[in-house]
């Protein structure tokens, strides 16, 4: 019975966790109290504590007690190829995008590497922040080969990319390569984004092609550490 109560005490503490019935950041009740409001021993409370600790909902902190954490965060797929617009509105939150630029430029030595062409091919540049709760949460920096996209207008950029490509130009995307990798904020995350205490983002950069294999985009999108983890499905190969 024991073992029951504590986890009926953690399924109640984290869906208010998850709910935002108990605020992120906040102090849970020490292991005392909460054993008053249970009606039980503070071993079956230290249980449930352990296993809100283990599972990303408090952290426990040797003099204080327990912090709750912040949950609200987007799940990336890693190996898929999903548009923020699809991820935002699955995830029931309120979200909008903000086109900051929308330019056609001559590549650098740089972006003709990532896009391998010449430096004469026309690229768009569109750079986005990604608003999700009224907090500015990603920076989207992308570049389109002008050669597949013709033309392209700020509220397209705010609606969907992906949906322009596929609906209204009838591209098909079939697959990107990604690079994931945690660097020191720059002046542009600073500028477009709220960046809190933070001073790290995790940065993905993606190529995108056709099903033709022709590179299409080049896309790097500059998250903030504390809102977002990436995910994967893994199958171990028998042999």
């Amino acid at each position: 019975m024991r073992e029951n109560k504590y986890m009926l005490i953690y399924n109640e503490l984290a869906d208010k966790i998850q709910k935002g019935k108990i605020e992120s950041n906040s102090m849970l009740p020490s292991e005392y109290i909460l054993a008053e409001q249970f009606s039980t021993s503070r071993e079956t409370i230290r249980k449930a504590l352990n296993l809100l600790s283990q599972n990303g909902y408090i952290q426990k902190i040797k003099g204080k007690g327990s912090v709750v954490l912040d949950v609200k965060k987007f799940d990336f797929p890693v190996s898929g190829l999903v548009s923020f617009r699809e991820i935002a509105e699955s995830s029931g939150k309120a979200w909008r995008t903000n086109v900051h630029e929308l330019v056609l430029v001559k590549p650098d030595e740089t972006l003709c590497q990532h896009l391998k062409i010449s430096g004469k091919e026309e690229v768009w540049q569109v750079i986005r922040s990604r608003e999700v709760d009224q907090e500015n949460i990603i920076l989207d920096k992308d570049y389109i080969r002008r050669k597949f996209v013709p033309t392209i207008t700020k509220d397209i950029c705010e609606v969907s990319l992906y949906q322009y490509f596929e609906k209204n130009l009838g591209l098909v995307i079939s697959f990107a390569k990604k690079e994931i990798t945690v660097e020191e904020a720059t002046e542009e995350d600073y500028k477009y984004l709220d960046m809190k205490e933070y001073n790290h983002v995790v940065v993905v950069r993606n190529q995108v092609y056709l099903d033709d294999t022709s590179l299409l985009q080049y896309t790097e999108s500059r998250h903030r550490l504390d809102k977002f983890r990436f995910v994967d499905f893994a199958r171990r190969e028998h042999r």
